[in-house]
């Protein structure tokens, strides 16, 4: 073999590892996952009053982020004629032929032992219980809910918001009501994040079998209206976190302004349902939760800062 043919050799190894790599980041939805290991990790925080515990923190973020790319891959292990059928979907690894699919079986197998292996020895045994749980219900309940019901996107933000659960249970061992607080925030904030979606590809959706509210709502009325129901709710929300005294009244207040802006936005939509109006409300979600988020961690170190300077007056 000459230097030239070397040369190629090596650039065509070098393309498949990375055409391989970024199969991996398909197969496990990589961006969806860590949205779902931030709101795991703000929990965790939140949770740790006396203090946090960096290294469970670490086993904590790793574990959820298997976990996570686990149950994305088993999802599209059974759904991969579904997403064959669908033009937003046929490029995924599995349809179009990058990743066989006994390739993702070994993948999903491996991502939830090593996820589940991970929590219950560098977390504790019951942040492993929520993860297997989550992974399950997502697995069994809500991917074979899809195509039969419009109140899949409710199931589906149900296992949505276990990841906070399993972030608080794994800092102390047990759940308070800052944690159900927290996972209601996440179930309300999806609704109007997936319905945006939904209503911008529900031809794609309805074209691949799937049953969503958007498909049988033409003039997305109900779309709509369940969008700004679920976004106004976030405002008392946000002041029950601060009334459990997880966050201080900083929170209370920018809290209820961030989801009253996020109301107004999936307000809009409501009045005017279109594929414009609908990316907006879908950007004002992507933007909202990481803010909340931030102002939640932010208001608990006020919180920590007072509780201090009253213990040494």
């Amino acid at each position: 073999m000459n230097d030239q043919e070397t040369t190629i050799h090596i650039e065509h190894d070098k393309d498949g590892q990375q055409g391989l790599i970024q199969a991996y980041c398909e197969l496990t939805k990589i961006k969806l996952s860590l949205l779902v290991v931030m709101s795991t990790a703000v929990a965790f925080v939140m949770a740790s009053e006396l203090g946090i515990d960096w290294l469970a923190f670490l086993w904590t973020v790793i574990g959820t982020t298997l976990s996570a790319a686990a149950a994305a891959t088993w999802n599209q292990l059974f759904e991969q004629k579904r997403d064959a059928s669908m033009a937003r979907t046929q490029n995924r690894p599995i349809p179009s032929g990058r990743i066989s699919t006994v390739h993702a079986f070994v993948v999903g197998v491996l991502l939830t032992y090593g996820g589940l292996a991970t929590l219950a020895f560098g977390a504790n045994p019951a942040a492993a219980g929520v993860s297997l749980l989550t992974i399950l219900t997502y697995v069994f309940v809500y991917t074979p809910l899809k195509p039969r019901t419009t109140y899949n996107t409710f199931i589906g933000a149900i296992v949505g918001a276990f990841p906070p659960l399993l972030g608080w249970v794994a800092a102390v061992e047990t759940l308070s009501g800052g944690a159900w607080i927290l996972a209601g925030i996440l179930f309300l904030w999806q609704i109007p994040h997936f319905l945006a979606l939904a209503w911008k590809y529900k031809d794609d959706y309805e074209h691949g079998g799937f049953t969503m509210l958007p498909s049988l709502d033409s003039e997305g009325e109900l779309t709509g209206r369940v969008s700004v129901l679920a976004a106004v709710c976030l405002i008392p929300l946000c002041l029950l976190f601060t009334s459990e005294g997880v966050a201080s009244p900083l929170f209370a207040i920018g809290g209820s302004l961030l989801s009253a802006w996020f109301t107004y936005v999936s307000y809009k939509f409501w009045r005017n349902p279109n594929n414009t109006t609908a990316m907006r409300m879908f950007l004002a979600s992507i933007a909202y939760l990481p803010l909340l988020f931030i102002l939640m961690l932010f208001t608990r170190e006020y919180v920590n800062f007072t509780v201090t300077l009253t213990g040494t007056s």
